[in-house]
């Protein structure tokens, strides 16, 4: 962690451990991503008057954030959606480490549902600033930050085209299982622009007969 000396990354052995692990699965850009996922939820809270130690458990934030897109490693890449199976992957490897289930469960909640802000951004802070922070390192989006914040930020973490690389590996592993692209899932729509492919309708989806005899 001495490589981000000057910023407010939790020093605890699993947030080092963490960090580590996600730097040696995912690829640069995902992964620096990840840590400034962190830095802009952190700072979106702050905003708010949500501050770590007194309104959330900041290891645990910290730790959502640098796994919050591990479905997109090769070890994370399953038979969900990328999300889904980041989270599966995220929380089995903080509970080998000892972290306790409950706690576990925040981290699985927070990396589940940063694809989903209408839930994510009524929970917890710990899994609402993940999707705070993720969103605004994507789109750049939110309360105005300090002069000079960001530059200091893309020196020590370069975007090195993230928002690109983001949508590449999304599509990758979605185009080469459909499973990872459920219809009206962010992943399904990356799909459908790059296919041409179309959603089914509603009434193609009902069952029971619910349509038999209706024209």
């Amino acid at each position: 962690m001495e490589t981000y000396d000057g910023l407010p990354f939790p020093r605890t052995a699993l947030a080092i451990e963490a960090v580590r692990h996600a730097r040696a699965i995912e690829s640069p850009p995902i992964f620096n991503h990840s840590m400034r996922t962190y830095l802009y939820g952190r700072f979106t809270g702050e905003t708010q008057g949500v501050l770590p130690g007194r309104d959330y458990d900041d290891e645990l934030f910290f730790l959502a954030c640098v796994l919050h897109d591990v479905g997109l490693s090769e070890p994370g890449n399953g038979r969900r959606s990328f999300e889904i199976d980041g989270a599966d992957l995220a929380a089995n490897w903080l509970v080998e480490r000892g972290l306790p289930r409950d706690r576990a469960e925040v981290v699985w909640d927070a990396v589940a549902l940063h694809l989903s802000p209408a839930i994510a951004l009524r929970k917890r802070p710990e899994i609402a600033l993940v999707t705070a922070g993720a969103g605004y390192d994507i789109g750049g989006d939110g309360p105005p930050l300090p002069a000079g914040y960001a530059e200091r930020v893309h020196a020590v973490l370069p975007r090195l085209r993230a928002a690109a690389a983001l949508h590449d590996e999304i599509l990758a592993q979605a185009l080469a299982d459909p499973r990872k692209a459920p219809p009206f899932s962010l992943p399904g729509e990356l799909v459908r622009r790059a296919t041409g492919q179309t959603w089914p309708t509603w009434r193609e989806m009902a069952g029971w007969g619910d349509y038999d005899g209706v024209s």
